[in-house]
């Protein structure tokens, strides 16, 4: 161990030379190259992926020791070290930026290191003292970045979209229930940012609801092809330096570890050359940030105003508004939402193109998949919680506004379109704009149907449901 001013070191060497590395780290010397090399955005994997990954050294360690491929002693410390991690211990010491080398090998052998020198300290041993525990001889035996890489990122999704799935049917079904209470709310309808005939309140939300819900099973569907592991791969597929079985019981071994229906890759040469699985979620991922932004474009502009809007809705106040402008509300949460959707795009966008630019046996643009996706991910679950929570669950209506605005909106002359026919129903519409007479007035004056008939035509309600109505 050697001392600077700044403090205390050890020196690890690999085959490129030595290299000093914080004493008190449990990392070593490639992730501290790593770190020389690749401080670029501040960003480091989600802890999910870290864990997914020491998931997979805990499994293959196991079946190491079940097949004779490593020692009894050696490999139940790497287990325990694993358990360690995943319980709470050394998560600061996984460093590595998110934008580092191809394929992930640098965050690999962070990972790697971590598990060695934890082990190396139980069996007595000193940080750095490989003779111990060796991150690659020991550790990693039977695997290589190129099959662990994209089985973590695959378990790692899944495990992030189980929670976003409940996040997602927990806000339908909140849409679902307003759908209901509102449905005796009439308003009028709007294509074209311009009047069209009445609807309820309840109809536009019912609609809001299956939006999301099919959304949703696209994202489920999506989960379908991240369970096949090309786990046991190794290097290029072909399972070099693996025991024949080791591949089988590595993946029954990680079903139970990550409680998850994870199964072999019918092909594992596909499952590490192809992220087709993780472009598809990406792009169901997509899909749901286009519905969450019609609908929380929607909602802002149902709750305009509130004295020169729309205000047919009134969103929960979270907070003040304004620097300068006194008790102005503004409707932060779907703001949010659209920020987060946004960025989710722009994710989708960095997964396609990563994908389709691997080559051969690996694609090495595997880090920022797996940092888009899961970043993705994470940030429409909790924005669908935060939505949920602060914004659909408190929403109300202001149903005397909606009903003004049904009764004046022009659109409601449609429904005079079988009784007097579209021209002079347009005539109508006309008039009306030209007088700011509403419809109902014009249609009086100029005795084209009679009070009692006007009454039963131009009911808003009665137009929210299929009826063809005759003189």
């Amino acid at each position: 161990m050697s001392k600077n001013r700044i403090g205390a070191f050890r020196t690890e060497r690999d085959y490129l030379g030595e290299m000093n590395v914080p004493a008190t780290a449990y990392y070593g010397v490639q992730t501290a190259r790593a770190l020389e090399n690749f401080p670029i955005s501040g960003q480091t994997s989600l802890l999910a992926f870290t864990l997914a990954m020491v998931a997979i050294k805990k499994a293959a360690a196991m079946v190491n020791v079940e097949l004779g491929c490593l020692d009894g002693k050696l490999g139940n410390t790497i287990i325990r070290a694993c358990d360690r991690i995943v319980n709470g211990e050394f998560h600061d010491q996984f460093l590595v930026d998110v934008y580092q080398a191809g394929a992930g090998t640098s965050h690999h052998m962070n990972v790697n290191e971590v598990i060695a020198n934890v082990a190396t300290e139980m069996l007595g041993g000193a940080k750095g003292d490989y003779s111990v525990v060796h991150p690659n001889d020991h550790v990693n035996y039977g695997q290589s970045t190129n099959d662990v890489y994209p089985a973590a990122m695959r378990i790692a999704a899944l495990q992030l979209s189980e929670r976003l799935v409940k996040n997602l049917n927990d806000l339908t079904k909140t849409f679902q229930e307003k759908a209901q209470s509102f449905d005796s709310m009439v308003k009028s309808g709007r294509t074209h940012l311009q009047d069209a005939v009445p609807i309820r309140v309840g109809q536009e939300f019912s609609g809001y609801a299956d939006s999301l819900m099919k959304a949703t099973r696209g994202i489920e569907k999506s989960r379908e092809s991240l369970k096949e592991l090309g786990i046991g791969g190794s290097a290029v597929g072909t399972g070099i330096n693996t025991h024949p079985e080791y591949a089988a019981r590595v993946v029954e071994r990680l079903r139970n570890i990550v409680n998850l229906d994870v199964r072999r890759a019918r092909n594992r040469f596909e499952a590490m050359q192809s992220n087709a699985p993780c472009v598809e979620l990406s792009g169901a991922l997509r899909t749901l940030a286009v519905e969450l932004i019609r609908i929380a474009n929607d909602l802002r502009l149902m709750g305009s105003g509130p004295n020169t809007g729309l205000a047919e809705i009134e969103l929960p106040a979270v907070q003040p508004g304004s620097s300068i402008m006194p008790g102005k509300v503004n409707p932060v949460i779907p703001e949010m939402m659209n920020m987060v959707c946004f960025s989710v795009m722009g994710n989708d966008l960095s997964v396609a193109l990563a994908a389709q630019a691997g080559q051969f046996e690996l694609n090495v643009m595997m880090p920022v998949i797996q940092y888009k996706l899961l970043d993705s991910l994470l940030i429409l679950s909790n924005a669908a919680k935060i939505f949920h929570e602060k914004c659909i669950r408190g929403l109300s209506v202001n149903e005397g506004r909606c009903r003004d605005y049904a009764l004046r909106s022009l659109g409601i002359v449609t429904v005079l379109n079988p009784i007097i026919g579209y021209a002079k129903a347009s005539e109508v519409v006309k008039e009306s704009m030209r007088t700011g007479k509403s419809p109902r007035e014009i249609i009086l004056e100029q005795g084209i149907l009679s009070a009692e008939k006007v009454n039963e035509v131009l009911s808003p309600m009665s137009m929210t449901e299929p009826c063809v109505r005759t003189l």
